[in-house]
């Protein structure tokens, strides 16, 4: 009997034992779908002054201005976008992914007209939007409830850590009572929208048990996505700095495989898993290299819920 057969994870038809985004995104819509990413010229909160200076430490646009905030070319890149993805699926159904740094840092009436632009491009789906919870004001929240009545919306929120000192040293520049409220509020206000949590494995102080919490904090907001990161070092960051003076070890292979089998069997079985690790920049990475072989990552993650008899959801418990 093959590992697909003895599957006993409810949310798949394959060997893989967590909810993955292309399952949900067939069951949801029909066929396969595609993101194709765009960068509207964005920047952050805590790059640009407004709660902070330098960005993130492990962000290698952290100390370097982006005024070119604008719809100009997104439509170019959309049709780019496609014309990479079409050569490696037939696919005529794509999700615009407005990815590069904040996308909602900007007036309420640049929102709607940004919004308001991507929502008809053609052969989208879906939206999604990446950005931060201090980013979302309720002004903003009323726009998303009134385009997701009109397109699927998802809005893809940086958590990285439920740990408050970690993120004031990874300098986020906001608090989880902070993200916590803004999560409410869309769930309040825009129910109709998806939120998807972006957390990072291995940040600097951060041992299995902290990592875990975190994905445990995530467990109790039940969001509809989780997207789960490792760490990368890339040149020119204060993260980098920090690696090369020995004040920081990246987390090493079978530590992180481990753990993102811990989070997986915390995490309710109905959240789609996104992403269960992430690619860095090959131009600037300096550790782990391991990183580079992502389908190697995912491939032993398999195995080892395999291993373990486990699945997404098997520990988990809400409000522990």
């Amino acid at each position: 009997m093959s590992q697909t057969d003895n599957n006993p994870f409810e949310y798949s038809d394959s060997n893989k034992r967590y909810y993955t985004y292309d399952y949900f995104l067939r069951h949801t819509f029909g066929k396969k779908c595609a993101k194709v990413t765009l960068d509207l010229g964005f920047t952050c909160p805590n790059i640009d002054g407004t709660c902070g200076k330098g960005g993130c430490i492990y962000c290698l646009g952290g100390s370097s201005s982006r005024n070119t905030e604008g719809l100009n070319d997104a439509i170019e890149q959309y049709k780019n976008g496609i014309s990479q993805i079409k050569k490696k699926w037939d696919t005529d159904s794509f999700i615009p992914y407005l990815q590069a740094y904040t996308n909602s840092h900007t007036s309420v009436d640049n929102f709607v007209k940004i919004l308001d632009h991507v929502s008809k491009f053609e052969g989208a789906v879906m939206i999604n939007i990446a950005t931060r919870a201090d980013c979302l004001e309720n002004g903003k929240i009323e726009v998303l409830n009134a385009f997701s009545k009109k397109i699927p919306i998802t809005v893809e929120l940086g958590l990285q850590t439920s740990d408050d000192g970690v993120a004031e040293l990874i300098n986020r520049c906001h608090s989880y009572a902070i993200f916590e409220d803004c999560f409410n509020r869309i769930r309040a206000f825009a129910p109709d929208v998806k939120i998807a949590i972006h957390i990072i494995n291995g940040l600097p102080t951060e041992d299995r048990e902290k990592m875990k919490n975190t994905a445990r904090s995530v467990a109790n907001l039940h969001p509809d996505i989780v997207k789960i990161h490792l760490l990368h070092v890339l040149a020119g960051t204060k993260l980098a700095q920090m690696y090369e003076r020995g004040e920081y070890i990246p987390l090493d292979r079978d530590e992180y495989i481990q753990t993102v089998c811990d989070q997986l069997e915390l995490l309710p079985p109905d959240i789609v898993i996104e992403r269960l690790t992430g690619d860095g920049d090959s131009k600037y990475l300096l550790a782990p290299m391991y990183s580079l072989k992502k389908v190697t990552i995912i491939n032993d993650i398999d195995k080892e819920l395999f291993k373990r008899g486990s699945y997404q959801g098997i520990k988990y418990e809400r409000g522990l």
